[in-house]
């Protein structure tokens, strides 16, 4: 199961559900959070040096940002995030996410809406380190 992308696979959702995730995603980029918004406009069109997918179906989840070509996931996360039972809910996925490859790098609303130039410098980073490494 999993898409090529760049000569490089990723996994995709169980068949049975992933109509419905595709269909949630683009909902999630009709209806993106301030903080989801903001971000995007920082780093679409290849202004961070890759290029990012907003809402993509990754495994049973829906990712908020994704780079096929450092397999980059980034995640913005509001105040529910911080319910534990939630927390236990993310440390699931990233551990699902890792396992298959992929870096997933989290940030509050907050830290986008307060500090985009941080935001920004952690990803430019991060990618800058994946890309050196492949």
């Amino acid at each position: 199961m999993g898409k090529e992308v760049n000569n490089r696979r990723y996994v995709t959702a169980n068949p049975d559900v992933y109509s419905l995730l595709k269909e949630n995603a683009h909902n999630n980029r009709i209806c993106m959070t301030d903080a989801e918004s903001f971000l995007w406009e920082h780093i679409r069109r290849k202004s961070l040096g890759v290029k990012f997918r907003r809402q993509v179906v990754i495994g049973d989840y829906i990712v908020d940002f994704f780079n096929p070509d450092t397999k980059l996931i980034i995640e913005v996360d509001g105040e529910y995030h911080n319910l534990e039972e939630q927390m236990i809910e993310d440390n699931t996925r990233t551990d699902y996410l890792n396992k298959h490859g992929y870096y997933v790098l989290r940030f509050n609303n907050n830290e986008v809406l307060g500090d985009i130039e941080f935001v920004k410098n952690r990803i430019k980073t991060l990618t800058d380190k994946i890309l050196e490494i492949k």
